[in-house]
């Protein structure tokens, strides 16, 4: 089926190039960006949500939410727009794979490259939770490794949306094996939520299974409820103690026993790296609504008892009696009362100890035990001449720190801001009180960079990276002698000083008068050979290298014009060039061989008038051609089966000493 996006300009920026995903609300496509020259990802909210207006309304607010983070370990997001009826994310594109791919083909992972990504994935949490973005969707699927080993989570903010399109159905599968026992419940999440996901992803990175599976999402769910997983050391006993107890407490499914923050476990797995040999010991809480006191053991898992003193329940719900109390048990919740009266007594006594001391220190004798320390107001310095302030002599118990920042609005030397600020009481320090004055230097000053000869597009992000909101107009002007795009005259010139919102004039040229030309397919080319092409077809052309695992050296990898795409003469072609592998890159290794697909050997189909098939087969060193009714084709030897796709530009011979007959060709002709 075509994809009607492919080809599409959006915004009159974004050249749509593939579609490379897809989820449970949004279609993800690889597009470039003319503005900045890079290739981006975007995603596009399906149509069938489109329509829902207040769903689009949080679809922008979620994701400008989300585009305020900036960390390594999160995939940035650069733009969020709606353009024709289209509501779409510009995000990072990102050259790996998922962390799912990467536990199916190798299987259970070491543990210290388990240590490795978790704590990427921690940090990354760690980021967003500081800034009350909460993930809710946390899952090897959203969590892309790039090649130099690295981790990038995805998709902050969207589950919040997912949430109010469907609820556990089939869809919801691939969540549902890490959602957490509140979002199971349908109740209050919050950052340990995400913590438990985690959990369950460190869980199968260390043993390569799921802690609980199900033939329905909602069977999955209760079981995350309800049940307990096995312990990760009786799958895989080569994992640490300390790391199997981390793992287990970040699952907990009691929320006020888990972590209660990314920081938290964030230490846990800073001091296991430090030390593999430790071990933790994690408190716990009794809970005395189901009569079971819940204790949490080594390894983070749970062991059940009963409460002593209390009623069990039935199944329907009923309190059952208990058996009549031995002489045994009366002694012993008799010694069991009196501790706990003995605790009461002490705990009284320290309260009131203490009460006793705040008294005196608070109440009518406090300046004998603390006599009172005088206190200085701070004045407003807001607005006032720096200098004049440090050498006023009434301020000389003031020690001033001088912080400068540029202004547009405030003149040079005037105090912008203070701390601490005006009106609040404080008491020296050695007989003098800091104060931090933020005095502003003027406007900044912004100096007009050399644009000439530069391609334009260049020079417009240049100009857009000073960040001084200044308007670019742009005249084309038709030049014989210089390329398309490059700029002839700028105003004003190198070296001039800029103001805030000032508008800059670039001529550009726009190359001889139009003829048109079309544009050679130069995939899978010697650069040498795709160069002779352009010059053959009078275009201009940039050379641009990249690291490719998949391309051989100084062969080409892509071109930013489409082939046979029909652009004037001397029109600029972008073409990007393999280096080879990257030497300072170890690639990801990949352990388990992934299956070889079978080439299958054609045969011909017989006729219902001649059903008989050749008596001998086709000797590949002398292919000969079968009987065959007429009017059927006969198959070619050399046909790949389907799927297959032979490089672009290059003929696959039959045999390495028969050249391949032409494909497409009958009997007859």
């Amino acid at each position: 089926m075509e994809d009607n996006y492919i080809g599409k300009f959006l915004d009159n920026r974004y050249e749509i190039l593939e579609k490379i995903g897809s989820g449970g609300m949004a279609t993800v496509y690889k597009a470039r960006c003319h503005r900045l020259n890079r290739f981006v990802a975007i995603k596009i909210l399906k149509a069938d949500l489109a329509e829902n207006e207040d769903l689009r309304r949080r679809f922008h607010a979620e994701s400008q939410a989300v585009a305020m983070l900036s960390h390594p370990n999160i995939v940035a997001v650069y733009d969020v727009n709606h353009t024709d009826n289209l509501d779409y994310i510009v995000m990072e594109l990102i050259d790996g794979i998922t962390l799912k791919q990467y536990i199916n083909r190798k299987g259970i992972l070491n543990w210290k490259e388990a240590l490795h990504f978790t704590t990427q994935i921690t940090k990354a949490l760690s980021h967003a939770h500081s800034r009350g973005i909460i993930h809710r969707d946390i899952k090897p699927h959203n969590i892309m490794i790039l090649r130099d080993g690295s981790v990038k989570v995805a998709d902050f903010g969207i589950a919040r949306l997912l949430s109010t399109k469907n609820t556990l159905t089939q869809e919801a599968l691939g969540s549902v094996h890490y959602i957490s026992p509140e979002q199971a419940k349908g109740g209050q999440v919050d950052a340990r939520s995400d913590i438990y996901s985690l959990g369950v992803v460190m869980y199968e990175m260390l043993t390569s299974r799921l802690p609980f599976e199900g033939d329905s999402p909602v069977s999955v769910a209760i079981q995350h409820i309800s049940s307990i997983p096995l312990q990760p050391k009786e799958i895989n006993p080569n994992i640490p103690t300390g790391l199997a107890q981390i793992t287990m407490h970040a699952m907990e499914p009691n929320m006020d026993l888990r972590y209660p923050s990314a920081d938290a476990l964030l230490a846990d797995l800073e001091e296991f790296r430090k030390n593999p040999s430790v071990e933790f010991s994690y408190s716990s809480v009794p809970d005395a609504e189901d009569g079971l006191d819940k204790t949490i053991v080594s390894g983070g898992s749970l062991i059940t008892k009963k409460i002593p003193g209390q009623l069990a329940k039935s199944k329907s719900g009923n309190a059952v009696s208990r058996d009549r109390t031995t002489k045994a048990e009366y002694r012993k919740n008799r010694k069991k009362a009196n501790r706990t009266a003995l605790f009461v007594g002490l705990f009284l006594t320290a309260a009131f100890v203490i009460a006793l001391v705040v008294l005196l220190i608070t109440g009518p004798l406090s300046d004998i035990f603390s006599p009172k320390v005088e206190r200085i107001s701070i004045p407003d310095f807001k607005d006032q001449d720096a200098e004049e302030v440090i050498k006023n002599p009434d301020y000389s118990i003031f020690r001033f720190t001088i912080k400068e920042t540029d202004s547009d609005t405030i003149p040079a030397g005037k105090v912008m801001s203070q701390d601490p600020s005006a009106e609040r009481t404080v008491s020296p320090q050695n007989g003098t009180v800091d104060i931090m004055l933020t005095v502003s230097t003027g406007p900044r000053v912004v100096l007009m960079p050399d644009v000439l000869n530069m391609d334009y597009r260049d020079a417009q992000n240049l100009l857009e990276q000073l960040e001084y909101d200044l308007v670019l107009e742009i005249e084309r002007v038709p030049e014989e002698t210089v390329t398309k795009g490059r700029v002839l005259e700028q105003v004003p010139e190198a070296d001039s000083k800029l103001t805030r919102g000032m508008t800059v004039w670039i001529q550009v040229s726009d190359g001889p008068e139009y003829v048109p030309v079309s544009v050679p397919n130069l995939k899978g080319l010697h650069k040498k050979m795709a160069i002779g092409q352009l010059e053959a077809a009078e275009l201009s052309y940039r050379e641009e290298y990249f690291y490719s695992d998949d391309v051989e050296e100084d062969y080409v990898i892509d071109q930013d014009i489409p082939p046979e795409t029909e652009v004037a003469i001397h029109e600029l072609v972008t073409i990007y060039i393999s280096l080879g592998p990257d030497p300072d890159k170890e690639p990801i290794e990949d352990d388990t061989p992934l299956p070889q697909p079978v080439q299958p050997t054609p045969t011909p189909t017989p006729t219902p008038e001649e059903p008989e098939e050749p008596e001998e087969p086709t000797e590949p060193e002398e292919p000969t051609e079968p009987e065959e009714p007429a009017g059927t084709e006969e198959p070619t030897g050399t046909e790949e089966p389907a799927g297959t796709e032979e490089p672009a530009g290059t003929e696959a011979p039959a045999d390495e000493t028969e050249p391949e007959p032409e494909t497409g060709t009958d009997d007859g002709e």
